[in-house]
């Protein structure tokens, strides 16, 4: 009886301690997150999300993946967004696609030797999945940083451009 009595008081203390750490959140409250308003006087940075890259060379894309391609290869048309105290390129991607329910996977800037978040996929097309030579890359102002996403600290009137390549970068300007 105290053996059933301890094992059911230990089990209730776990799942209180799981559930005391754990955000339990609505995908409309994940997705949503707060959208800023835009005033006059709010700092702007700008982002879009493009695969026109594939659009020309679509033979390169996995067939399966062809219906997550947008018809003109822009997943996310350049959008104005407030600028945070502290924020990153990353934190700008990681707010526009909650908030624009693009889906994103990404490996932790403690999971890699960069020491900086690593854009795996978005919308479904994920590195190699046009080809050996295919991923995703970030320029902002149009030039591509020489730093991972997550340690460049956005200015005010950035414009950041997550592309799609198919050619190590080649193909949307950048250089190996």
């Amino acid at each position: 009886m105290k053996k059933d009595f301890l094992l059911v008081v230990c089990i209730a203390l776990l799942i209180a301690i799981f559930f005391s750490g754990t955000k339990i959140q609505s995908v409309e409250q994940y997705e949503s997150v707060t959208k800023d308003t835009i005033t006059e006087e709010t700092p702007i940075v700008y982002l879009s999300i493009d695969a026109r890259s594939i659009k020309k060379n679509e033979k390169l894309l996995k067939p399966e993946l062809l219906k997550y391609m947008p018809s003109d290869g822009v997943i996310l048309k350049k959008t104005a967004y407030v600028l945070r105290k502290n924020d990153t390129a990353f934190d700008l991607l990681l707010r526009a696609t909650r908030q624009n329910k693009i889906q994103m996977e990404y490996q932790g800037a403690t999971d890699n030797s960069f020491n900086s978040v690593y854009v795996q996929g978005i919308n479904y097309l994920y590195e190699f999945s046009a080809g050996s030579n295919s991923g995703w890359m970030y320029r902002v102002n149009e030039s591509f940083p020489n730093k991972g996403i997550s340690r460049y600290k956005l200015k005010e009137g950035d414009v950041v451009a997550l592309q799609y390549t198919t050619n190590l970068g080649n193909d949307i300007g950048g250089r190996q």
